[in-house]
C-alpha cells in the first residue's frame, strides 16, 4: 500500500533543476488532511486498495525501491522490466536530458491523476474516469511543438502531451495537478471548463490574440476534434494573405496545427472527412499543414480494431522515393500524405518520429500522419467499462501489469544517464502526494449550483448596435420613397449580395466560404464577390461536417467567416460539427467563442428539387445559436449587419433563407410591392429584438417570419375580399425575424394588450422538433402576456414533393385559422 507519510525533502533532479515545490512535508500534511475526500478514502480503504490501477501504483514503486537499493514490499510484485528497443538504425533525434524529465515528470504525473480520478470516484466525488494509462510515453510530443504559436488538440487519452506543453510554459506542476483535479471533480475554479466538463487544455488569456496558436478543447464526441484542427490549418495561411499578422513577423516557422485521435475514432465521420480534406488540399497545392496522430492500443471500448490503423494507413499506400534510411518507415499515402510510425511506448522514437512528421508539414505546409502503435490500454476504457464482459481475466490481467513508466524510466536511466533511480522514487511520491492534496482540495471547492450560471455561458454577451429608428420599422417604409427622392428599389437577392460585399469592404478579416460560391452560389447571392475579393471567397468540397469544421478553425485563427449552405437540408449532414461550434463558448468556460455568420439557402417554399431543397423544418437550434429569418431585402441588410457585429463579439449567427423571397417583386399583383430599397446609412442595424409592424391599430394580430410574412399579408387581403374583416386595418402583423428567443419587440407589443386575438403562423410543419414559434407560444404563455384567444398554424407534417408546393403554408391556411380563431 503506497502511504504518504515521508517527512524528509526528496533529492531532486541535479543542481536544483526541479519545477517542483521541494516542501513535500507541508504537502503530505495537506495530502493528509481532514477534507470529505479525505474522509471518504478512509472509510473505504479496503475497496481502494483492490483497485487495479492501486496496486500497479503500489508495485511501480516496488519495482523503483528495488532499482535504488532500497527495501522493498515482499508481498508485492517486481516486474521484470525492459527498457524499449531503439530502431535498428537509432534515432534521428532525440530528446535532452531536460527534456526527458520533464517527459518523466508528465508521465507520472498522468498515471497519478488517474488512479487518483477512479480512488475519487470510488468515494462519489469523481466524475470523469476515461484512463490514459498506457500512453503516458507520448508525452514527449508537447516538446516537438511551439507551446503558444502551433495549435494542438488532444484525444482525452494523451493528457501527458499537454502536461508537457503546460510546463514549458513555465507552469508549475502543483498548478497543473490541481487543475486537472478540478476538471476530475467538476470545480467551478476549473479553468478549462468552469466545472461543466472534464477537457484536456489550459486556460486562455483573453486579453491576448493567439492567432490561433495553444491548445484547443476537445469535446467527448469521436474525433470531433479534426475538422476544426484542419480548419485552422487551412486557415493560418488565409489570415497571413488577409491579415498582418504583427506577432510573426520575426518568426520564420510557419504555424503547424496539431491533433490526435485513438484508433476507434479513425471509424467515425468527423476524422474521415477531416483527413479527406486534408487530402484533397495536398492534391490541390493548397497549403494545410495539420498532423493527425492516430494512437493505435488495438481497442474500441470493447470493440477489437485489430490493426485496422495500420491497415488504412499503409495499405495501399507506396514507398517514399528516399529510401536512405529505412528505420524512418516513411510511406506516402496514395494521396500524398506521409506516414510516420512510431512506438507509442517509446519517448524518443514518439519525439522522433513526430518531430520528422511535424517538421514536413512545416516546411511543406502539407498534412501528415504519425500512428503511435505497440500500445497496450490499461485499466480498462472508464470505470464503468466492464472489462470482464469482452476479455478474458487473464488478458485485464496482462493488460494491467504492462509496465510502460517502469520501461521509460530505465530508458532515462540507463541509456541515456538523465537521472538516477533515487531520484526517479523522490519524484515519484513528490507528484503523487501533490495529486492526491489536488483531489483533497478540488473536491471541496463550490460547484455549478444555479442554472443562472449555465445560461449565461451559452453565447458571449450581445454587442451594442445603435437603436433603430422606430420610423424604420414601419410596413410603409418598404413600399414609400423618401420624399423628394427617387429612390432605386430592388428583390431581396441583389440587397443581400450588396450587404456582403459590404461588410467584406469594410472589414479584411470577413471572408465567405461554401460549396459553389465562386461563382455565385446556387442562388447567385455570391455573384462578383470572388472577383472582387480573389482570395477571401472560397470554394470548398461538399461536405458540411468540414466546412462547419473549416468555419471553426477559420474563426479561432482570428478570421471572420461567413458560411453558406447551400440548402437547408444539407445542415443535417454537417449537424453534430454544428452542435460543436454551438457549445464551445459554454464548454471552454467562455474562452473559446467562435464567432461566424452561417447562411442557409434552400428553405421554404419552392417547385425545385423537392424536399431536399425546399426544407421547411428548423430541427437544429442549440443553445448558442441566433437564428434569424427576414423575410424582406432591407430588413436584411440592416439586421446581417448587426449580426456581423454580434459574430465579432463571438456569437454564432444563423440566418435562413427562403427561396421564394429571393428575387419576389410583387406583393399583390403586379405592385412591385415587395421590392424595397438598400439602406445606405451603414449605422442601420437591426436589432435581434427589433421586429417589423405591419399596422397597429387592429383587435387582432397575426404573428410570423421569412415566407410567412408575405402569405399572412395576402391572407389578410384575402380576408378583406371575402368580407370577413371591413378593412386591413383590423389586422396587424407582426414580422419577427429572430426566431430562437422571442423578440423585445414583440413580447412589449404583446404586453400593452391591445389584441383580442393572436395567431401564430409558422412556415415550418406542425409537430414536435419542427418549428419555432410554438416556443414563443410557450413562452409568452407562461409569462401571461397572451390574451385568453390565440392560435397556431403550421404547414402539414409531411414531406414536400418535387414541382408541387400543396405542402407549404398558405393563404387560405392562414385565413381558415383566422375565422376560426375569431368566431369562437
Amino acid at each position: 500500500m503506497l502511504i504518504f507519510t515521508k517527512t524528509t525533502t526528496p533529492s531532486l533532479w541535479k543542481n536544483g533543476r526541479s519545477i517542483l515545490s521541494p516542501k513535500l512535508a507541508a504537502l503530505t500534511n495537506r495530502a493528509n488532511s481532514t477534507g470529505l475526500l479525505e474522509k471518504l478514502r478512509q472509510n473505504q480503504e479496503k475497496d481502494i486498495v483492490a483497485l487495479p490501477e492501486y496496486r500497479a501504483r503500489s508495485n511501480l514503486i516496488n519495482f523503483l525501491r528495488s532499482k535504488a537499493g532500497l527495501s522493498v514490499d515482499p508481498s508485492l510484485a517486481i516486474p521484470n522490466v525492459a527498457p524499449p528497443a531503439p530502431p535498428p538504425n537509432g534515432y534521428k533525434h532525440t530528446l535532452s536530458e531536460s527534456q526527458i524529465r520533464l517527459t518523466l515528470d508528465a508521465a507520472m504525473a498522468t498515471f497519478h491523476l488517474h488512479v487518483e480520478s477512479r480512488i475519487a470516484s470510488l468515494c462519489g466525488q469523481g466524475f470523469y474516469t476515461i484512463g490514459p494509462c498506457g500512453e503516458e510515453m507520448l508525452g514527449s510530443i508537447g516538446h516537438v511543438l511551439d507551446p503558444e504559436f502551433d495549435a494542438m488538440a488532444l484525444h482525452y487519452r494523451h493528457l501527458s502531451a499537454s502536461i508537457v506543453r503546460q510546463l514549458r510554459l513555465g507552469r508549475s506542476m502543483e498548478d497543473i495537478i490541481l487543475d486537472r483535479a478540478r476538471g476530475y471533480t467538476v470545480s467551478k475554479l476549473d479553468p478549462v471548463t468552469g466545472g461543466v466538463h472534464c477537457a484536456i487544455g489550459s486556460a486562455r488569456d483573453m486579453s491576448k490574440d493567439d492567432f490561433g496558436g495553444g491548445d484547443y478543447v476537445v469535446t467527448s464526441t469521436l474525433a470531433s476534434q479534426c475538422p476544426p484542427a484542419v480548419g485552422r490549418a487551412l486557415g493560418f495561411s488565409v489570415a497571413d494573405t488577409v491579415i498582418k499578422r504583427s506577432k510573426f513577423e520575426s518568426n520564420s516557422k510557419k504555424q503547424v496545427s496539431f491533433v490526435t485521435i485513438g484508433d476507434g475514432s479513425i471509424h467515425n465521420a468527423h476524422f474521415l472527412s477531416a483527413f479527406n480534406l486534408a487530402r484533397h488540399a495536398r492534391f490541390r497545392k493548397t497549403k494545410c499543414p495539420v498532423v493527425f496522430g492516430v494512437s493505435d492500443n488495438g481497442l474500441s471500448i470493447s470493440y477489437p480494431t485489430d490493426g485496422y490503423a495500420d491497415y488504412l494507413f499503409t495499405k495501399y499506400a507506396a514507398r517514399s522515393k528516399d529510401q536512405s534510411d529505412p528505420s524512418s518507415k516513411v510511406i506516402m499515402d496514395r494521396d500524398g500524405v506521409p506516414v510516420f510510425k512510431a512506438n507509442g511506448c517509446d519517448m524518443m522514437d514518439v519525439y522522433d518520429k513526430t518531430l520528422q512528421a511535424v517538421d514536413y508539414s512545416r516546411k511543406s505546409s502539407a498534412p501528415s500522419l504519425i500512428l503511435y502503435q505497440e500500445i497496450t490500454r490499461r485499466f480498462g476504457h472508464a470505470a464503468t467499462d466492464r472489462q470482464h464482459a469482452y476479455l478474458d481475466p487473464s488478458i485485464i490481467d496482462q493488460m494491467a501489469e504492462t509496465d510502460v513508466i517502469e520501461s521509460g524510466i530505465m530508458q532515462a536511466v540507463e541509456n541515456y544517464g538523465a537521472l538516477t533511480y533515487g531520484e526517479a522514487i523522490d519524484r515519484f511520491e513528490e507528484i503523487g502526494v501533490l495529486s492526491r492534496s489536488a483531489f483533497n482540495s478540488a473536491a471541496d471547492e463550490p460547484k455549478i449550483t444555479t442554472r443562472d450560471d449555465m445560461i449565461a455561458k451559452v453565447s458571449r454577451p450581445m454587442a451594442q448596435v445603435p437603436p433603430l429608428a422606430a420610423d424604420l420599422l414601419k410596413s410603409h417604409e418598404l413600399y414609400e420613397e423618401e420624399k423628394g427622392k427617387r429612390v432605386k428599389k430592388d428583390v431581396m437577392r441583389k440587397h443581400m449580395t450588396r450587404v456582403i460585399s459590404e461588410v467584406m469592404d469594410n472589414d479584411p478579416k470577413v471572408v465567405y466560404i461554401g460549396e459553389d460560391v465562386e461563382h455565385g452560389g446556387y442562388y447567385l447571392v455570391t455573384e462578383g464577390l470572388a472577383k472582387k475579393f480573389p482570395s477571401r471567397v472560397i470554394d470548398f468540397p461538399p461536405d458540411e461536417t468540414t466546412l462547419l469544421g473549416a468555419a471553426m478553425g477559420f474563426s479561432q485563427v482570428g478570421l471572420m467567416p461567413i458560411i453558406e449552405i447551400p440548402y437547408s437540408k444539407y445542415l443535417d449532414c454537417g449537424a453534430d460539427m454544428f452542435y460543436e461550434l454551438a457549445i464551445s463558448n459554454w464548454l471552454t468556460n467562455t474562452q473559446r467563442p467562435n464567432g461566424m455568420v452561417v447562411r442557409i439557402q434552400g428553405f421554404d417554399k419552392g417547385v425545385f428539387g423537392g424536399n431536399f431543397h425546399t426544407h421547411n423544418m428548423i430541427n437544429h437550434i442549440p443553445p448558442g445559436v441566433d437564428l434569424l429569418c427576414y423575410s424582406n431585402g432591407a430588413d436584411y441588410v440592416r439586421g446581417f449587419r448587426n449580426a456581423i457585429a454580434q459574430a465579432k463579439n463571438g456569437r454564432v449567427v444563423v440566418f435562413v433563407d427562403c427561396t421564394n423571397l429571393l428575387n419576389l417583386r410583387h406583393l399583390h399583383d403586379k405592385d412591385r410591392g415587395w421590392e424595397t430599397p438598400y439602406p445606405s446609412n451603414q449605422e442601420e442595424m437591426m436589432s435581434f429584438n427589433d421586429v417589423r409592424r405591419f399596422g397597429n391599430e387592429g383587435k387582432s394580430l397575426i404573428v410570423s417570419y421569412g415566407n410567412g410574412v408575405v402569405t399572412a399579408l395576402r391572407a389578410r387581403q384575402n380576408l378583406v375580399e371575402k368580407k370577413v374583416i371591413q378593412s386591413e386595418d383590423c389586422v396587424d402583423i407582426i414580422d419577427c425575424p429572430y426566431i430562437s428567443d422571442i423578440p423585445g419587440g414583440l413580447r412589449d407589443t404583446l404586453s400593452t394588450g391591445q389584441y383580442d386575438h393572436v395567431l401564430f403562423s409558422d412556415i415550418c410543419k406542425e409537430g414536435p422538433g419542427s418549428n419555432v414559434l410554438s416556443s414563443y407560444v410557450v413562452g409568452l404563455q407562461k409569462e401571461g402576456i397572451l390574451p385568453a384567444k390565440w392560435s397556431f398554424v403550421a404547414a402539414p407534417r409531411t414531406y414536400n414533393p418535387l414541382g408541387n408546393v400543396i405542402t407549404f403554408l398558405n393563404e387560405d391556411d392562414v385565413s381558415e385559422a383566422f375565422v376560426k380563431l375569431t368566431s369562437i
